[in-house]
């Protein structure tokens, strides 16, 4: 067993270390606030190579393995959770699908542009009532030939305005269940395609999170990813993946969390002496450093099988549980350890609470997680 990083691996993670700390950090206090999305940013992550970090060359991609991918998310996450999200869900969701799926020709024309970052995507499986039970699909995709007919609605759906092109599933075939869905490349323009107002979050304020309404969209049949039926497995597939991605957010907001709580500590006086002179928060941060470093080894660990084509579907599920819920627990301590400041904006904790719950929820809620693992284990 070998831990150590290649020097390829260390320079990407102090490439998005600095670009964290000089282009993120600046305003993200106001972004949150104000719900901005980071635009100026994600174009500044698509020009580093953040937005395609695992497409290979031959597409616009990287070439990285998931190992950098990880490093990746951890340090932009320690900042700016909004902002790492878009890096998660064109990776993880868009790219990594498209890459694996597509033909020749829909990599050509969505694949390429998307590693590169020049424009965005969105993965749109969710519904209004269809959340953890995804077989629920009520957007329907109607068969008319050379093209889908696309109705329905899609929500939570992050970049939902920024994005160019969706990937978005649909039930062809109710009869089916699962077997009769098709996933469809959508894109941002055509004729019956709206998007409906901007979700007013707890936390990750500047991530674009939007509904997605689909009325008479005519999409053509060379749109279709795979075979026909084909789209639950591509979702399921490609979630397994996306999951790496989620775990390796919250690892970055339970260690950027932490690495506020102890710089306080240390600065903090209270009875005479610093707080980190303590036992109460000495035992706090002990808690805190062993469970981040927990929840690191299990990223790693997902995203080395993931580089050496092993399966890694209970992996993934397992760094997502156990990070997302060292995010919850890190982030809730460091406001503790911050006292009454820890409740106040300037200070970031509060903001790395609040943009930590959602790593417990989306793409797979941690309930959906341990049915992931328990299934494995039980087989």
């Amino acid at each position: 067993m070998y831990f150590e990083f290649t020097e390829e691996q260390l320079m990407i993670r102090q490439a998005a270390r600095d670009f964290a700390q000089t282009e993120l950090k600046p305003g993200v206090i106001e972004r949150d606030e104000h719900q901005k999305f980071p635009a100026d940013q994600v174009k500044m992550m698509g020009e580093l190579g953040f937005l395609g970090m695992m497409v290979s060359p031959q597409y616009g991609g990287s070439g990285m393995d998931a190992i950098s991918y990880v490093l990746v998310m951890e340090e932009l996450s320690k900042i700016d959770a909004s902002a790492s999200v878009v890096v998660s869900v064109n990776n993880s969701l868009v790219c990594y699908g498209l890459e694996k799926y597509a033909n020749e020709a829909q990599k050509q024309k969505y694949l390429v542009p998307l590693a590169k970052g020049e424009v965005i995507g969105a993965f749109c499986l969710s519904e209004p009532e269809a959340g953890s039970d995804a077989t629920a699909q009520h957007t329907t995709a109607v068969d008319m030939g050379d093209h889908y007919l696309l109705n329905g609605v899609k929500n939570w759906i992050t970049n939902g305005n920024s994005a160019s092109t969706y990937l978005v599933m649909a039930q062809t075939d109710a009869s089916k269940r699962h077997n009769g869905i098709n996933a469809l490349i959508v894109e941002k323009g055509m004729e019956g395609f709206t998007i409906g107002a901007k979700e007013n979050k707890m936390g990750i304020r500047g991530s674009d999170t939007h509904s997605l309404h689909f009325t008479d969209v005519k999409v053509p049949k060379e749109n279709r990813i795979g075979e026909e039926g084909f789209g639950f497995k591509f979702a399921m597939t490609t979630l397994e993946g996306g999951r790496i991605g989620i775990a390796a957010q919250a690892l970055g907001i339970a260690s950027g969390a932490y690495e506020l709580a102890l710089n306080y500590a240390k600065e903090r006086k209270a009875f005479g002496k610093s707080i980190a002179d303590l036992q109460a928060i000495q035992f706090k941060l002990a808690d805190m450093a062993t469970e981040i470093e927990a929840a690191r080894l299990l990223c790693l660990k997902a995203a080395w099988l993931k580089d050496n084509d092993q399966p890694y579907g209970k992996a993934s599920a397992m760094a997502k549980v156990f990070a997302s819920e060292t995010a919850m627990k890190t982030t809730i301590e460091a406001v503790q350890i911050h006292g009454g400041y820890g409740f106040v904006k300037e200070y970031h904790v509060e903001r790395l609470m609040r943009d930590a719950k959602i790593t417990q929820i989306y793409e797979g809620t941690s309930e959906i997680q341990r049915i992931v693992i328990s299934r494995d284990v039980l087989k």
